[in-house]
């Protein structure tokens, strides 16, 4: 069993923003499988499928990004996962916007959500991180992060998600 969390805030004013692409990202995996967020339980909106013989949970944190980890421990431990098999969507300032990376492990970096579930769960989780670059005309990082994304940035934005959800499903296919 797997578990596959996007990273965002669930208010309806998020959506389109940098800080929401972890969502973005779990939900064109959603549609991919054909997995739908039917269900709320610890903390997340979920999703449940299986794939190539095994169950996955698709998970949407519904307790705002710097709080992810909540939700992320309760489901680590309610299906009883080792840190290996979780697999989490999140956007980088420190990628540049059209590039993405998985790593099986690391630190948090500078991104709040990833810093909590560290918190929670420790280092040993995967990570794909979908760049977003960075914006210097906002005068915090906070501010940029919740901006919405503009359409000549969105096109990139969707390619490098479907970019990094293909890859995604090509480890879990390993």
């Amino acid at each position: 069993m797997k578990l596959i969390v996007g990273l965002g805030n669930p208010d309806k004013q998020y959506n389109w923003t940098y800080h929401n692409v972890g969502f973005m990202a779990i939900e064109n995996l959603a549609d991919k499988l054909g997995a739908n967020f039917s269900k709320t339980y610890c903390k997340a909106s979920i999703a449940e499928i299986y794939y190539n013989g095994e169950k996955y949970i698709l998970a949407k944190p519904l307790t705002y990004m710097n709080l992810s980890g909540e939700s992320v421990v309760m489901l680590k431990n309610k299906y009883k996962l080792d840190d290996k098999d979780i697999f989490v969507f999140c956007d980088d300032i420190d990628l540049p916007l059209g590039k993405f990376r998985i790593r099986e492990s690391g630190s948090a970096g500078t991104h709040n959500g990833l810093r909590n579930i560290v918190l929670h769960i420790g280092t040993n989780f995967n990570r794909i991180r979908i760049g977003i670059g960075r914006d210097e005309r906002f005068s915090s990082l906070a501010d940029f992060v919740l901006s919405k994304i503009p359409s000549d940035k969105l096109e990139v934005l969707d390619e490098t998600i479907e970019s990094a959800v293909k890859s995604t499903l090509e480890k879990l296919g390993e």
